[in-house]
Order: structure tokens, then sequence, then C-alpha cells
């Protein structure tokens, strides 16, 4: 019996881990903790913090002496170091440094589980996947625990750990996977944008009832280091009590705090460069994490005017060969406000084409760095969808975009008050153009912790207790269909998508595909393509779409590559089968074919291997 409620916040540029005791009666009020990570901050020194920084420093062969990097549970831990010791010297070693780990692990354009990281390394660098990176950064926090609490072992907790709601059902399961392979079997997934909202909700106490009414429509606006999420919360009232309902959320967007400190970097550098001192590569890296510091510095002290950025010197003469110089609040403010949340009506949608035929291959990120931008394209595009719903639990107001009448932000970007001014500002805009009523501010939430804070909460609530919301899967699932047809040369069968689950199905539930017939392939390798869609609410399992690949209302999920057992000693061939999908207690999908009378049983395991 799990005595800890554990939520677990496994985040792109930091992760956190908060607790509180199960066996505390609920009339003495919730007693919950942030647990402290140690992690090596220099050379032969450990020190907790509350956060743990999600990067991960690869060392060469005797690059440490083997007690520098050593842990109170392993003091000779010199394979990898994690933490803010692997952040700060990874700057400087950055072919050594694997970073946005996370965003690998949601990217189904490489093989999640293959050793790319760091990306484009060197031939000396020994790769990891990404998997086992996030594995490695769970790894350290179940370690830590355990040091802190040797009787109540971590795998024997009520782990609640938090996902990007915009991560898909593959992303999901690889998250599973390597939480499996640290040591933590059972842990349920809640999305970060729910989790941020339980954090506020449990912060607010009884009182939270006062600042959102049944009809309200609260937007979840969550800017971390590396990703932007969006998610709608519909406020309802059901016999008699707030109902919750997740509405909508948004796509995975690439484009955080990290895009901030380089582009502050940039404008260093060309202050640097107009006084005639060039930086090289390696000094640049170290100036955009020297950027960082004056950000977060300046950010933390709304009266702090400027902050020094030093970047060290090169060679044996390191400090005289430093450069030193400073970040003004008005070069900060110009960089962050008009750079990522610029003025604009709602109609100015994020842009999307690329400026040349030829692109590095690497991370998806966002072409267009204005989040504002990119909340504008959420909206109207959610309004669309919305207003062809049944089951809304609120009146839909206005026509070019939904209308949030409550804004909650999330991430430690959001530590800065003008920032979250500017959102509300760009907003209110909007809603006053489109004839509708000014939103409100959701204060008081503790911006880097709370997505930790809310997921234990949310542990506790899975005990009956407290707050829930609902909403089910954050998107419509379907598997592709080959389409039957004679053999024409140079044409390829059409492929259509079979709605599998609908846009809300629940966690714990499950659903049979209305007869249809369809042949599954054993006895060989095959692969299943998968679709999913955040706008498409009124499709029903059973429902065939022709060309989701052409439409810009799918995206393509990662293909599952497989081999399913046919009988022993019976070679390949199409098994006639009716699917089944179910939404497991966990938030993964599965998909399961049942051989129609017969004992055939096969369950689509997402293990997400892409073809070289």
């Amino acid at each position: 019996m799990a005595r800890f409620s554990v939520g677990i916040d496994l985040g792109t540029t930091n992760s956190a881990v908060s607790y509180f005791d199960l066996d505390r009666p609920a009339s003495r009020g919730r007693d919950q903790a942030i647990l402290p990570i140690p992690q090596v901050t220099s050379p032969g020194i450990v020190e907790p913090r509350p956060l743990l920084p999600s990067f991960l420093y690869l060392p060469h062969a005797g690059e440490f002496p083997i007690s520098a990097l050593g842990l109170p549970w392993d003091q000779s831990a010199a394979g990898c170091v994690v933490g803010e010791f692997a952040r700060t010297h990874g700057g400087k070693v950055p072919t050594r440094l694997v970073a946005s780990a996370k965003s690998w692990l949601s990217h189904p354009g490489v093989d999640r589980q293959a050793a790319i990281l760091p990306w484009e390394a060197p031939a000396d660098v020994s790769q990891i996947s990404p998997v086992e990176a996030a594995r490695r950064c769970l790894g350290h926090l179940r370690s830590a625990w355990d040091h802190q609490f040797p009787d109540t072992p971590l795998d024997r907790q009520e782990i609640v750990l938090t996902v990007p709601a915009s991560f898909d059902a593959a992303a999901r399961d690889l998250t599973l996977a390597a939480a499996r392979e640290a040591g933590l079997p059972h842990p349920t997934l809640l999305e970060e944008p729910q989790a941020a909202f339980y954090a506020w909700a449990e912060q607010m106490g009884e009182q939270f009832r006062s600042h959102v009414q049944p009809g309200d429509v609260v937007l979840v606006v969550d800017v971390g280091g590396g990703t932007s999420d969006f998610s709608l919360i519909a406020v309802a009232e059901r016999d008699g009590e707030l109902d919750l309902r997740r509405i909508a959320v948004g796509n995975h967007i690439l484009l955080g705090g990290d895009n901030m400190d380089l582009a502050l970097a940039h404008r260093v550098g060309q202050q640097l460069a107009s006084d005639g001192r060039k930086l090289d590569a390696w000094q640049f890296n170290a100036l955009t994490h020297a950027c960082r510091q004056a950000k977060e510095s300046m950010l933390a002290d709304p009266k702090l005017a400027r902050a020094p950025v030093v970047i060290p010197g090169r060679g044996a003469s390191l400090i005289g060969g430093s450069v030193k110089t400073a970040l003004a609040r008005e070069a900060l403010a110009g960089v962050l406000l008009d750079g990522f949340f610029p003025l604009g009506p709602v109609g100015s949608l994020p842009r999307t084409a690329r400026s040349t035929g030829l692109a590095q291959m690497a991370l998806p990120y966002a072409q267009d760095a204005g989040i504002t931008r990119h909340l504008a394209a959420f909206l109207t595009r959610q309004a669309g969808a919305l207003a062809a719903a049944q089951d809304l639990p609120f009146r839909l107001q206005g026509t070019a975009f939904v209308h949030p009448t409550a804004v909650l932000f999330n991430g430690g970007v959001f530590k800065s008050e003008a920032l979250r001014q500017r959102v509300i500002e760009v907003l209110n805009g909007w809603l006053e153009a489109d004839g509708g009523a000014a939103a409100k501010e959701l204060a008081g939430a503790e911006l880097d912790l709370a997505v930790a804070r809310g997921a234990a909460y949310y542990g506790w609530a899975r005990q009956g207790h407290g707050l829930r919301i609902r909403g089910g899967t954050g998107r419509a699932y379907y598997v592709g269909v080959e389409a039957a047809m004679p053999a024409v040369p140079g044409i390829e069968p059409p492929v259509r998508a079979l709605c599998v689950a609908p846009l809300g199905m629940e966690e714990g539930t499950a659903a049979d595909v209305p007869p249809q017939e369809f042949g599954l392939v054993v006895g060989e390798p095959t692969r299943f393509r998968f679709f999913s869609s955040s706008v498409r609410r009124e499709d029903v399992v059973g429902q065939v779409i022709d060309d989701p690949a052409s439409s810009d209302e799918f995206d393509e999920v990662a293909p599952i590559e497989t081999l399913l057992p046919a009988e022993k000693g019976v070679p390949g061939r199409l098994v006639p089968v009716h699917l089944q999908a179910a939404v497991t207690e966990t938030g993964v999908l599965e998909l399961r074919c049942l051989e129609k009378g017969g004992p055939g049983r096969w369950k689509l395991e997402l293990n997400v291997r892409m073809k070289a």
C-alpha cells in the first residue's frame, strides 16, 4: 500500500518531485513538500536543489577523477552526470551535452530508441537514445528519493508522471517505457496543463470556487524552457458541484525559454561585435549560458536594471581572457516582449514556410518565434472544431476564435510580470475586437514547481478526494487501413483513416470498432500507420475518412513496425479480425486485434521504430 502520492515533473529544461503523505487524515490538510534533489554542481561538490536540470553530460574517459562526479548513492558515477553541472559544463563542451531529450522523445521523425544523442556528436562520443536519456533523469530522481526515504522506496508509491498535453500516444508510451526501465513500473500519466491547474486549485483551497464559475473557459498558457503548450479547460456544474473538463489541447511547439536565451545571446553578441570583440562558437555557447543566468536574475528581481554577463576565456589565461559585459533591462524587455510576445490582431498567424529548400535535420523547431501568434492559431483553430461539438459544457462565445474568460500561466518564463501582462494585453485586445469580455489572470501559481505539485495532488485525488478534471484523450486516434483496389503500375493503394478512439475517450474504457472485414498480417514484419487529430470532435469509432495524409486536420503519428506472431508452424498470412481500442488507466492507447471465430489475440505495442 502506497504511503505517499508523488508527482514527477519530467521537464524539458528542469525536473522536480513533489509529494505528500496519504496516511495523513484529510481533515488535517495535506502536508505537501518538494523533494530536495542532490546533484553535482561542480567536480567533487554535491548540493541539494529543488530542481534537477534535465541535462546529461557524457564525459570522456579520464576527463574527471573517479570520485569527482560521485553521488551519495553512487560514489563512482563517472559515465554520466545529470543536473546542474551537466548543464553548466556541457555549455562549454556541447558535443557531449544531451539537452531537450523530452522534445526528442516526442519527435516522430527519428528512431527514439536509437542512440542519436547528442545529435550529430563526433565519432568519439558514445551516444544514447532519447528513451535512455529520460530513463537516466528518472533514475536520478528515483535514487534521490530512495536515498532520503529508504523505508518507503519510490517504486511502491502512488506515482503521477506528467507529460505535455500535446504528446501523442507514441510519445506517452515511450515515456512510460523510460519510467519502467528506471524502476518505476506503474506510473499514471497526467497532462502538464491539468497538473498546473490542480496546483493552482490546491493552493487556493476552497477559495478557488470564487475565482472560477460555471460557464468559464480557462486558457492554460504553459511556456517552459523548450516548449509552449496551450490547453482549454471548461467550468460547468454537476449535481451542485463545479465540474471541470479539458476540452482542447494544442500542438507540441518547440519554442520556449531556451529560444529566448539564444536571442539574448545574439543581441549581446552584436553589441560585442560592434566593439570589435568577435566570438567563436565555443564562446557563443558560453555567452548563451551567461545570458540565461542574467535573464533569470532580472526576472527574479524587477528592480535590477542590469545584470553582468561574463564569457570565460580560453587556454591558460582563463581569467585574464574573460569577456565581460552586461545585459540591460531595456534590451531584455525588447527582445522578450517584442520578439516572443508581439502585439498584433488575432488574424496574425505564425509563419510556417521555410526560407530555403534545404534544412538541417534536427528537432522540428517552430519557424516563428511569436508565441502570441501561435496562441492565436490555437484559439482560431479550436473555434471551428468546438462550434460543431454537441456536448460543450459552456456557451461558445465569438466566431473568430474561442473566447477564454480566465488565463492560468505556467512555466518559469512567466515569473516575469511583464510577460504575463503582455499576454493578457494581447488576448484582451483580441477579445475586445471580437466583442468579448476581458479575460482575467488566475494569480498565485508557483510557476517552477506547479506541475510537480499538481501531479501529487492528482495522485491524492485519485484516492477519492478533491477535484478532478475530466477530458479523456486530447486527440482522436485513427489507424491507417489500405483500401482494396486493382493493381495499377506506379499507383499505391490509398490509405484511409479508421477512427478507433474518438477525441475525449476516457481512461479505463474500451470501444469495439463496428464489424468490418479487416485482415491482420501475422507471421512476418509489417508496418502500421496511425493518425491523430485535435480538432475532429464529432468522429465516432468506426468512421472512415479518405486521404488523411493530405488534410491539415490530421497529424501522422510515428508508425508501429512489428512482427505479430502466427501459430506455430504457420507461415505469414492474413487473419480476419475485429478491432478494439482501449485507453488504459495510465492514459495510453492500445489497439487490440481479436481473431474472428478463433483464439488469436494481438495487441499493438507502441514500440516506435523508424526505418533508416
